[in-house]
């Protein structure tokens, strides 16, 4: 993997390995691809405009070649334009942001997911409240897209405390825990009952030592909306420097 920000040098092998096999799991190619990233918060829902968008080197301290990648995906301001009006019809205050480029939630992943960058891809940011209801609520605007041929992916991780991953420590009991939770959550719930265990998920075994501030675990909370009704399921699951980690799918 060309992007290894923490641990042994295998450290990401099996999850860049899931990632390059990901798009051949799909029935098709999408069309567009709205990403939900931890990495962008705003006061409102903001949606990329961008026709060409660059990269955002976000993160600080890595190896030389992780500030060379590229990823020359065009964006999708027309589908811009249509989740403004999918929000707008739900009452749900959205922006437009014209001059936001590809994060590392976006560019890290789809670089082993579709290499060839042929495919437009958006973003929606997070809301900086990071209310759980709230992203539901967004992701149930934004379900319509799916029947559009646009492919909904939330980016982010279900364990995130850097401490204990830069710290040394082993994330063992504490991400375990959480782990069995989210997935029994995700997978053996569905509808009105998924969304409540989600929408309360600081409730869950210890959820504020696997996720010390939600901001890489809301994504998942759009993406659930944005599929309330439908099965959810666990395709990948890893120990990364001795935390579980964990990847979910909806739909069929």
């Amino acid at each position: 993997m060309d992007w290894s920000p923490m641990g042994p040098r295998d450290t990401w092998d099996k999850m860049a390995e899931w990632l390059r096999g990901l798009a051949s799991t799909l029935d098709q190619k999408p069309r567009a691809i709205l990403v939900v990233s931890a990495h962008w918060e705003t006061p409102e829902f903001t949606v990329m405009t961008q026709e060409r968008p660059g990269l955002l080197f976000d993160y600080y301290g890595f190896p030389e070649h992780t500030y060379q990648l590229t990823y020359p995906a065009p964006g999708a301001p027309d589908v811009a334009q249509r989740i403004q009006a999918l929000l707008g019809e739900q009452g749900i205050s959205v922006r437009t942001d014209g001059e936001r480029n590809f994060d590392h939630g976006v560019f890290v992943p789809f670089r082993l997911i579709y290499p060839d960058a042929d495919i437009p891809v958006l973003q929606i940011s997070l809301k900086n409240d990071l209310d759980p209801e709230t992203h539901l609520r967004l992701g149930r605007a934004l379900a319509p897209l799916r029947n559009e041929g646009i492919l909904i992916v939330g980016s982010g991780m279900s364990y995130h405390n850097l401490r204990e991953f830069f710290g040394g420590r082993s994330a063992g009991e504490v991400s375990e825990s959480f782990d069995r939770w989210l997935t029994h959550s995700v997978t053996e719930l569905s509808g009105e009952a998924r969304s409540e265990a989600l929408n309360n998920w600081s409730k869950a075994p210890h959820a504020r030592l696997a996720h010390p501030r939600e901001e890489h675990l809301i994504p998942l909370h759009v993406v659930a909306g944005a599929a309330e009704q439908e099965p959810g399921t666990r395709v990948f699951s890893d120990r990364i420097m001795g935390a579980i980690v964990s990847g979910y799918r909806f739909g069929t």
